[in-house]
């Protein structure tokens, strides 16, 4: 009778901490774990063609077909996510959950020139705006919207 309390205790507790968005499936990839390999590089200083032909290559953006344009961003996660807390202005899709802010940034684009998986992209460091969406409680950053 114990063990039979105790493990409806822990399915309970397993499921509420599901719903809170604390504990993650094991199948797939978070949308919050997706941005953090497609976009934050917060060691990396980037800025060149290497950088980006490795970085897309790495971040397996390169596999079946190569990514026409990427965003890496050169921050701290913490100051990445701090841009959530700023106020809400429309995404471009029209959903009231995008945040912007000012970071540094390579932007990589597809060159044309190599077919996948060995796609050449030229690239452009910068400091400028971003505009991220953020969703969950407390929010993370979850799509690179511009």
């Amino acid at each position: 009778m114990a063990l039979q309390k105790t493990l409806s205790l822990l399915l309970l507790a397993l499921l509420t901490l599901l719903g809170l968005g604390l504990v993650q499936p094991s199948y797939g990839q978070s949308m919050y774990q997706r941005f953090l390999r497609q976009h934050v590089d917060p060691t990396g200083t980037g800025g060149d063609v290497k950088y980006c032909n490795l970085m897309m290559q790495r971040r397996r953006m390169t596999q079946n077909h190569c990514k026409k344009f990427n965003t890496f961003i050169h921050e701290d996660i913490w100051n990445i996510r701090s841009i959530c807390s700023t106020t809400n202005i429309e995404c471009k899709n029209g959903k009231m959950n995008c945040h912007e802010g000012v970071v540094s940034v390579t932007d990589c684009r597809d060159t044309g020139s190599s077919p996948a998986p060995n796609c050449r992209y030229g690239a452009r460091a910068s400091t400028r705006r971003v505009v991220i969406a953020c969703e969950g409680n407390p929010p993370v950053p979850v799509h690179f919207d511009r």
